[in-house]
């Protein structure tokens, strides 16, 4: 199976496939935007992700913050996560902004969203691929209604069983999607090595007829140099310029 992502060509005999998650760490300022995406390029990195989301279609306005949230951003009395989510969305002249930078520095532009509305969104903006966030593993409308589309789309699998990740996998194929991939991750920021869990790759070979690889949250370097040896074919880390922000 090999992939196709732009210009890039993803799977057997081809090199891996870096991914720099950008995530929400812009905080929602097109400048930190912009100098992400140039740490991605300065990585050497194929492609450059953030995140797509609608802040009132994916949380209710009491939803607690996860503990990593608490620690950074305050408890919920300063700053609820509905508040923060807000600061953190970006706007379709955003988007257009950074694809635009990232078509300049010759970086791929990504993004993960979190509901069908940021999805049909980054399909407007004419993306090359999806990436469908471990929390969505078992949103099963958002993976068919992301599928459907026919643009290639790489899932990762975090705090989700083996039959929950099988059920995602036949969701895509059954929409008739053959250019996917699939990611093992640890859903802890940061991971323990000891729980990084890169034998799951292993099953995932196994099992799915499709691009395997790794979503790495440890602070680690070692990993991608593992999981690469191990066959995986996709690497996503999570990166910042700037950890006091």
């Amino acid at each position: 199976m090999v992939l196709k992502i732009g210009n890039k060509l993803i799977g057997e005999n081809h090199p891996i496939f870096f991914i720099a998650e950008a995530g929400v760490n812009h905080n929602g300022s097109i400048a930190l935007g912009k100098k992400l995406i140039d740490a991605a390029v300065d990585a050497k990195a194929d492609a450059v992700k953030f995140q797509t989301f609608k802040t009132d279609n994916i949380i209710v306005p009491d939803a607690p913050k996860s503990s990593y949230h608490i620690e950074t951003t305050g408890s919920d009395n300063q700053q609820t996560w509905y508040e923060l989510l807000k600061t953190q969305e970006m706007s379709k002249e955003m988007h257009i902004e950074l694809i635009k930078y990232c078509d300049k520095k010759n970086i791929i532009f990504l993004s993960t969203p979190y509901d069908e509305e940021s999805a049909d969104l980054l399909e407007e903006l004419g993306v090359q691929g999806f990436k469908i966030a471990s929390t969505d593993t078992t949103n099963i409308p958002l993976i068919s209604h992301i599928a459907r589309k026919g643009l290639p789309t790489i899932l990762s699998s975090a705090m989700a069983t083996m039959e929950e990740v099988t059920q995602a996998v036949d969701t895509i194929e059954k929409e008739g999607l053959e250019q996917f991939a699939l990611l093992q991750c640890t859903g802890n920021y940061p991971t323990k090595l000891v729980d990084s869990n890169l034998n799951v790759m292993k099953t995932y070979m196994k099992y799915f007829k499709c691009v395997i690889g790794f979503s790495d949250h440890t602070v680690e370097k070692i990993n991608p140099i593992a999981a690469t040896s191990m066959g995986a074919k996709i690497y996503a880390k999570h990166f910042t310029v700037d950890k006091t922000l």
